[in-house]
């Protein structure tokens, strides 16, 4: 069982950045594949970037330039560093793994996750 920890969500002001931190309970958290998803109010729950466990790495096309998802090992835990923030940008942001999956594969969907955090909220204002 894989616990997560979001932190680092808040109010802020379009143009800003914001660094989101996933903490997880497993040291071998670095090999999973993670993912951070956001979901707004009245949408659907939606992909913003993934990391595959080899490595491999995709963002939605709307954050793209302006998202990046890192990890650090050491620390059993994922970032999501949001720059040029944009009021439609604010949603409640989950961090998401799974161990089950292949070197290679990226889970775009949220089904394809096991384990997920409380969330943390993000807003924009314009």
């Amino acid at each position: 069982q894989v616990q997560l920890v979001e932190s680092g969500g808040g109010l802020v002001q379009a143009g800003d950045s914001l660094r989101l931190s996933c903490a997880a309970s497993e040291r071998t958290f670095s090999n999973y594949a993670m993912a951070w998803f956001r979901q707004a109010p009245g949408k659907e729950r939606e992909l913003v970037a993934v990391r595959s466990r080899g490595g491999v790495i995709s963002y939605v096309d709307s954050v793209k330039g302006r998202f990046t998802i890192s990890r650090d090992s050491a620390k059993n835990t994922v970032y999501l560093q949001m720059n040029n923030l944009k009021p439609e940008d604010t949603a409640v942001y989950y961090c998401a793994t799974d161990t089950k999956h292949s070197t290679w594969y990226l889970p775009l969907n949220h089904f394809e996750y096991a384990y997920w955090g409380q969330g943390t909220r993000v807003t924009v204002s314009s």
